[in-house]
């Protein structure tokens, strides 16, 4: 496993290829403890969440029928903003990774979940679950990394274009939902390479289409339909609400994997990765953000990044049950566990993009083509 980085740094030189395959064992261990347990209490979680959930969206719209009233306005925008955000994070995101699968609930199942999201659930999953956590962080491979209109490490060439990158990223956490989609096709790349023209493009672009549709009518023809006077209240008061969500959505996210000290991965470094290698890229290529109850389940406990790419099949309320014990993995094999509060990591991803949208301050002549290795990689030969 290649870290990108110097090669003084490097946070894994201290390990040996059999200390790893014992820390992948440590974790196994523990996300089979947790397997074993799940139950009532669990179930009876997620439900409570969907249920205040859509009363939360149920109650708020009905005030937003009256949102030609300054104060119905603020009160029905506040609880859609909440309950967008409740329904996307803490539910569709992790309905959507099988959390809940087990429980048996047709309902409430991975398989048949459609989310208040532009882009399809099945793309979603196909991209996200498939790909994003098979390769974390790994530069060129994992979209969610810079959702591939950014430089993200020093190493990647600078390009003149790269200059309007924090324009780009604050465009993209506006309209993040759009973003997502247009990434769960993957459509720069097929438009770069022609694939655009194929059927199999043709028809996913036909169900972001529908989906789309979908949201907006619901969302701005609908509901302020409904609203009468208040048409146009009630619009923006959506869009608003809108708004907050992908805002709230995409600096979760850049928070979990792109504050100071998360490390990115080149492609070449995982071909032969083992099981123990996976759990560790997990553990160096994420963040997580520190705070009260009520945030973690605003964030859909993603404030648990690091537990969360651990083990992304596992239900969120166990997360922070377990954070003790893998922090106290990283400290056994002396490894740094990233956290910090909202602001800070927020501050420190946004940093990280202003940093990298200019070129280096220096020529890095300290870094070569033999990067530090896994131990298990070099004996390897990698």
């Amino acid at each position: 496993m290649t870290v990108i980085q110097k090669k003084a740094n490097n946070p894994i030189a201290h390990l040996s290829a059999e200390d790893i395959e014992n820390l992948g064992r440590e974790l196994d261990a523990l996300r089979e403890r947790v397997i074993n347990s799940r139950g009532e209490r669990d179930a009876a979680y997620i439900r409570k969440v969907i249920s205040t959930q859509r009363k939360l969206e149920v109650g708020s719209r009905v005030v937003l029928l009256f949102s030609l009233f300054p104060p119905a306005w603020i009160i029905g925008t506040a609880g859609l903003s909440v309950a967008k955000i409740l329904e996307n994070m803490e539910i569709g995101h992790n309905v959507l990774h099988g959390q809940w699968d087990w429980m048996r609930d047709p309902k409430i199942h991975s398989t048949s979940w459609e989310w208040d999201h532009a882009t399809p659930a099945s793309q979603w999953k196909e991209s996200h679950n498939e790909l994003h956590h098979r390769y974390t962080n790994v530069v060129g491979k994992d979209n969610d990394l810079g959702y591939g209109i950014m430089r993200v490490d020093e190493d990647q060439p600078w390009h003149p274009a790269y200059l309007g990158q924090p324009v780009y990223n604050f465009v993209n956490a506006c309209f993040f939902e759009y973003g997502v989609a247009a990434y769960d096709l993957d459509l720069a790349n097929n438009l770069k390479d022609g694939k655009h023209k194929s059927p199999e493009f043709r028809a996913r672009l036909r169900a972001v289409g529908r989906k789309i549709r979908r949201q907006v009518l619901k969302d701005y023809v609908i509901h302020p339909l409904l609203s009468g006077p208040s048409f146009f209240h009630t619009m923006a008061a959506t869009f608003t609400a809108n708004l907050v969500r992908n805002l709230w959505s995409h600096s979760v996210i850049m928070c979990g994997h792109f504050p100071q000290g998360v490390e990115t991965f080149e492609k070449t470094s995982i071909e032969g990765e083992t099981r123990g290698e996976w759990y560790l890229r997990q553990m160096l290529g994420s963040g997580n953000i520190s705070g009260s109850k009520l945030m973690h389940i605003m964030t859909g406990n993603l404030s648990f990044q690091i537990e969360h790419h651990l083990f992304p099949d596992l239900p969120s309320n166990r997360y922070q049950e377990i954070a003790p014990e893998v922090r106290a993995l990283f400290d056994k094999y002396g490894l740094k566990y990233v956290t910090g509060s909202l602001p800070r990591q927020v501050l420190s991803a946004w940093g990280k993009v202003f940093r990298l949208a200019l070129p280096n301050r220096r020529r890095r002549t300290d870094v070569t083509d033999d990067r530090p290795a896994t131990p298990a990689l070099a004996a390897a030969g990698v």
